[in-house]
């Protein structure tokens, strides 16, 4: 029996079903779960099952992670955070969670698909904040709110917004800094990223991000690199300088909570929640909360270069001043002075493209990881100096996790004894048979994934405790080998 209005997807390699649970069909996948629409026929449901991916379950660390995301949630009982209905453990020994489903949707889709009004983000955050606070109020800190996480329930009274995936949730007494890559770059507080004791401010300026994304269509500061984040030392441009519309008072109250300085944003969340309902019923900005010099001063003359469209939240629309277009001009005749040496040493064009076409080599700041990346690949990210090595080389490494057909690399030291045996494929990629054969010497296992374009990922055992993955993307198969083949461990 499948539940009314739901479509067994038959053709799909699953399971039939999970303890009591018929799965309908697969939502979502990560790096340790996969999410499943399911079917509770006993109480004539439609519910989200989270199970844990196979590859992991001899991982006794990531186990007890994924079930502390049920403690988490069951810490809470407030409609604006995912809840959590049952736990349970599946015939091969693989934990699950059995979660409320969002059948709204996520708001990172709808960003993507056009401006949100004014009102109804108002309302979002509101919502959101509410769960917030209620995981605040019993100790948790959520640490990955994103709008991909906040996620709509339909009720009675329409949409309810919830916040989910608490996969990084921590308690606030034990949280000290952040296990990169874990959080959002666009959306993590600069005191995350850099390793720094978190507080509820963490999560707060988190919000600020994602209302800045509701109301614009981009994220703060673009969607940026781990290394950008640490450098922010002011909250982003105004919002009216992304759409028209905005208010000065909303704009003033969603930037002074995306303070680099956690010390100069709102220091709670009702503070920021109240002070976003006020200026949005006022058009005033709240009467001693937002100092004068705070005010958002519109541009005062000249048009923005580029459209701002706001039609996909994960290409952020920058606006280039006059100033820019000098400074782009400038860097533009350093590179036409490069390239006038490179022809004249080269004999022409060849010699240019040969230039160019030619891999370089890039490191992570800790020198263990190094990779050999096509030149195009420009965009780089790592983790924090004091935590585990990781790095993206990319096209755009904003795109890495949310579109699967961005060309690049990935490299991260995993804290795991033993080599996975199976991997979760990337959405709409089939697997196919591991090669087991050492590489260098060392005991490795390689999957390969038949996709729009084509992934391989690679995990080598370093140690006895630590493993490398790595996945490299790339629509040419000689590329995609000559980058896997180049990522060495030091």
């Amino acid at each position: 029996m499948v539940a009314r209005g739901i479509e067994h997807n038959a053709g799909m390699d699953q399971p039939p079903r999970i303890g009591r649970y018929s799965l309908v069909r697969r939502v979502g996948a990560g790096g340790f779960a996969t999410v499943w629409l399911a079917y509770d026929e006993q109480l004539d449901a439609e519910v989200a099952l989270k199970i844990l991916s196979d590859n992991w379950i001899d991982e006794d660390d990531v186990r007890r992670r994924f079930l502390a995301e049920g403690r988490f949630l069951r810490r809470v009982e407030s409609p604006h955070v995912v809840g959590v209905h049952d736990v349970g453990e599946a015939e091969d020994g693989r934990p699950y969670l059995v979660l409320t489903y969002a059948d709204g949707g996520s708001l990172a889709d709808r960003i993507k698909a056009g401006p949100l009004e004014i009102a109804d983000v108002v309302d979002i955050i509101t919502q959101v904040g509410s769960g917030l606070k209620h995981l605040h109020s019993r100790g948790v800190l959520h640490r990955d709110v994103k709008p991909a996480n906040v996620l709509f329930r339909t009720d009675q009274d329409g949409d309810r917004a919830m916040l989910g995936d608490l996969g990084l949730g921590k308690s606030l007494e034990t949280v000290s800094q952040l296990t990169m890559p874990g959080g959002t770059p666009a959306y993590v507080a600069p005191e995350q990223v850099m390793g720094d004791r978190l507080d509820h401010r963490a999560d707060l300026y988190s919000l600020g991000a994602v209302a800045y994304a509701a109301f614009t269509g981009q994220a703060p500061h673009g969607l940026i690199s781990l290394g950008a984040v640490m450098r922010i030392d002011a909250p982003p441009p105004s919002m009216s300088t992304l759409r028209e519309g905005i208010p000065d008072a909303i704009d003033a109250v969603v930037r002074r909570a995306l303070e680099p300085d956690r010390d100069k944003r709102w220091q709670d969340l009702d503070s920021f929640l109240d002070a976003l309902t006020e200026a949005h019923t006022t058009g005033k900005i709240p009467a001693g909360l937002v100092p004068a010099e705070e005010v958002p001063l519109r541009a005062a003359a000249g048009k923005l270069d580029q459209q701002t469209q706001l039609s996909d939240a994960n290409s952020p629309t920058v606006a280039v001043t006059a100033d820019a277009r000098v400074r782009r001009s400038g860097r533009a005749r350093a590179i036409a002075a490069v390239a006038a040496v490179v022809l004249a040493a080269g004999g022409g064009y060849g010699g240019y493209e040969l230039v160019m076409s030619r891999p370089v080599t890039v490191e992570d700041s800790s020198g263990h990881l190094s990779v050999e990346v096509p030149r195009e690949w420009t965009q780089k990210s790592e983790a924090a100096p004091e935590s585990t090595a990781a790095l993206l080389v990319s096209t755009d490494t904003a795109k890495w996790q949310a579109n699967a057909a961005e060309p690049g690399v990935f490299m991260g030291v995993l804290k795991q004894t033993t080599l996975p045996k199976t991997t979760t494929p990337p959405d709409n990629c089939k697997a196919v048979a591991p090669d087991t054969s050492a590489v260098a010497g060392k005991a490795a296992a390689t999957f390969r994934y038949d996709c729009d374009v084509p992934v391989v990922e690679r995990y080598l055992k370093i140690s006895d405790t630590e493993i490398v993955r790595i996945q490299v993307r790339s629509p040419d198969p000689d590329q995609l080998d000559k980058v896997l083949n180049s990522a060495v461990y030091k």
